[in-house]
């Protein structure tokens, strides 16, 4: 079965397939570090520091100590299996480099959407971008500090997510737990479109 360009079901023997994930979500809610936690290359960031101009546009609040902000994407790569290789994109969280995300979403299998309890608010961005667009997505909690007040359910109920979006919990900072819930993302999509291949 092809999708976004990609044959999912690519013998093993031959080259692996290669899709692309993003990795979005609000800003400061831990993509660069996911990507950078879970890349088996030295990931490409385009991390430049906050400045005073971006006072009073980006909102800095839950993540005062933040000094850095993503203006362009993150890339990285991890592979999965013999036959498996993600190439991860992750985007940029501020409302200004929004126009970013229809380029970065060209040909993209799914999409992780990162989560922060302190401020699920800005997950509803990500979450509707891709329900229009009609990609498959998973949301991973980021547990920030290894707490999390919340459950899967009632994130699930707060987002207003339908039932059969993943939810999961991860640690951004984690290569095991980034890789799992990729592992999430890849065997959703591939769940949701094996009834459009038969």
């Amino acid at each position: 079965m092809e999708f976004a360009g990609f044959d999912l079901y690519a013998g093993s023997g031959g080259p692996p397939t290669a899709v692309k994930i993003l990795i979005a979500g609000g800003f400061g809610v831990g993509k660069t570090t996911m990507v950078g936690a879970v890349s088996e290359i030295s990931p490409l960031q385009t991390e430049e520091v906050i400045t005073r101009t971006s006072e009073g546009v980006d909102d800095l609040s839950g993540v005062e100590g933040k000094s850095t902000t993503t203006v362009a994407m993150d890339f990285g790569r991890i592979t999965i299996s013999r036959d498996l290789v993600l190439y991860l994109f992750g985007t940029p969280g501020q409302n200004r480099f929004w126009f970013m995300w229809d380029e970065l979403a060209l040909g993209a299998l799914g999409a992780i959407v990162l989560a922060d309890t302190r401020r699920l608010e800005d997950s509803f961005p990500a979450v509707d971008y891709f329900e229009h667009r009609g990609t498959s997505f998973v949301v991973a909690v980021n547990r920030f500090h290894g707490a999390c007040d919340f459950d899967t359910d009632e994130v699930r109920h707060a987002l207003d997510l339908d039932p059969r979006v993943p939810v999961v919990m991860c640690d951004a900072r984690s290569r095991e737990s980034s890789k799992l819930a990729l592992i999430t993302l890849v065997e959703h999509t591939m769940a949701s479109w094996l009834p459009a291949a038969r």
